[in-house]
């Protein structure tokens, strides 16, 4: 504490300003109002850039942790378990911090302590807050827009990916192992529409965060506690976008463009991390603004409900993993699957139905929405596009034994017209830093036959030369993309000069 400033009330910091008339709606994600200190001296600029935000005075976080275990406390004794809006528990929180400090103040003033400054009250109290409502000392890393995958390995171990593709160290998030263990149930539990078990019996953990971003985290089976938090900076993005960001040619924005236009089916491969859900974003700008839209996802990722002026009609629906025994149907209690929603979407007059990324058995909604000729797109994880159908396959075969591969394939071969694979290529600089670079390498047409493997594969833009594919096939069938805006002859003059065949 110091003694250098005057004492100020606790209700004079920016914290405990009153909220808006309606304050009964949902306010906008209020930035945090206190930056962690780094690890080290930053070695780069741009480590310099993200450790450089204001207020870089210290935060006690063992001070920090022992407010919110109070406030907590005291928050969930006031709810009574009662229910109550997010804004008005967040006022409430803000009172409950509010009589913390000056119960603390008082404490001091009469034990002859040295009190807070100012500034130190401010930093504490938003400390609190965020870790109360919010992600306490991720929360600057999430607010800050320069900043794109938050990696932790261990409570020390922070590593940034930033939106211009380089990769810098990030502050401390804990103090220890067991801390950031903690906080993360604590933030796992308390959500008040899905709420997710995080524990030695659960030891994984998808959660969506406020403002949009995705959190997974393993404990207890991994050597350390590992998260991986994922920002979705570019929602409002269009394949125009990406051409100018050079993930992919204006000739292939053009032919993606018109198969979305023309309801083809199409599956998005790639590693973790190239971009598949930016490029269905991108795909799925496309589509008429009053087309009946319906996602159905594990955890939010798509955000298309949100674009409003882009999507007038979005039904989005979200997994529930149910908890405690499984039934006779070996579901949990509460459980409510992909499976489930698409069944339910159909009363729904939709025009598209977008299943979001398929890792296991969430590949037969996929292919059941790609079934009903909506122009279904969806993500998986694959090396390649061919691998992609490869990958597919052993997902469908996983819903049980009645699922041979000749199932699998020839349901895969009917539905899915397009394969888009992403690449991602991550370069050390000379510095030592590294930098990351996504597009579009291949896209390839499915079509059933070749007895062997069951379906047939054309390479209809194949890898370019260290950037983005470029044209080479395109089949007969697909010519008719013409009428939905495709430039067929900037394809075959592409083709030409990358020796591909019109």
């Amino acid at each position: 504490m110091s003694t250098s400033d005057p004492i100020r009330p606790p209700e004079s910091l920016p914290l405990f300003t009153s909220l808006p008339p309606n304050a009964d709606e949902r306010p906008g994600r209020v930035r945090s109002t206190f930056r962690l200190l780094p690890g080290g001296a930053p070695q780069t600029s741009s480590e310099r850039a993200v450790h450089s935000a204001p207020g870089g005075a210290a935060v006690d976080w063992a001070v920090v942790a022992r407010f919110r275990s109070k406030a907590s406390e005291v928050l969930t004794q006031r709810l009574g378990g009662q229910r109550m809006a997010r804004a008005s528990q967040e006022q409430l929180g803000r009172a409950i911090i509010l009589d913390l400090l000056e119960s603390e103040t008082a404490d001091a003033v009469a034990e002859g302590r040295p009190t807070w400054s100012l500034g130190e009250q401010q930093k504490l109290a938003g400390a609190v807050f965020d870790a109360l409502f919010r992600l306490g000392r991720l929360q600057p890393l999430v607010d800050d827009e320069r900043v794109e995958n938050i990696i932790i390995t261990g409570h020390e171990t922070v590593l940034l990916e930033l939106t211009d593709g380089s990769i810098v160290t990030g502050p401390s998030v804990a103090d220890s192992e067991e801390e950031l263990i903690e906080f993360l149930v604590f933030l796992a539990s308390r959500s008040e529409v899905n709420p997710r078990p995080f524990s030695e019996a659960h030891p994984s953990l998808d959660l969506r965060l406020d403002g949009g971003a995705r959190l997974a985290a393993s404990a207890w089976t991994t050597a350390r506690p590992s998260v991986v938090i994922r920002r979705h900076g570019l929602r409002e993005v269009t394949l125009a976008d990406l051409v100018a960001r050079r993930t992919l040619s204006p000739v292939a924005s053009s032919f993606l463009a018109a198969a979305v236009r023309a309801r083809m089916s199409i599956v998005v491969a790639g590693s973790q991390g190239a971009g598949k859900t930016t490029m269905v974003r991108a795909l799925c700008a496309e589509i008429g603004p009053f087309e009946a839209i319906g996602t159905f996802e594990t955890e939010y990722e798509l955000h298309l409900h949100e674009l409003r002026d882009r999507h007038k009609i979005v039904h989005a629906w979200e997994a529930r993993p149910g908890s405690g025994e499984r039934g006779p149907d070996g579901r949990a209690a509460g459980e409510y699957s992909m499976d489930a929603q698409l069944s339910d979407s159909f009363r729904y007059n939709l025009s598209r139905q977008i299943v979001g990324e398929i890792r296991g058995r969430e590949v037969w909604p996929m292919i059941k929405a790609m079934e009903s000729g909506s122009g279904s797109i969806s993500t998986t994880h694959a090396a390649s596009a061919s691998a992609a159908l490869r990958k597919l396959v052993t997902c469908a075969m996983e819903a049980g034994p009645h699922v041979t591969q000749d199932l699998a394939t020839s349901k895969l071969a009917e539905t899915i017209d397009l394969v888009v694979h992403m690449h991602l290529e991550t370069t050390t600089l000379p510095d030592g830093t590294c930098r990351r670079r996504r597009w579009v390498s291949e896209i390839l047409a499915v079509s059933p036959g070749e007895r062997e493997i069951g379906y047939a594969l054309t390479q209809v833009f194949g890898p370019g030369m260290d950037g983005p594919a470029v044209a080479a096939v395109l089949p007969d069938e697909m010519r008719f993309l013409q009428r939905h805006g495709f430039d067929a002859a900037g394809f075959f003059a592409e083709a030409a000069r990358s020796g591909g065949r019109p």
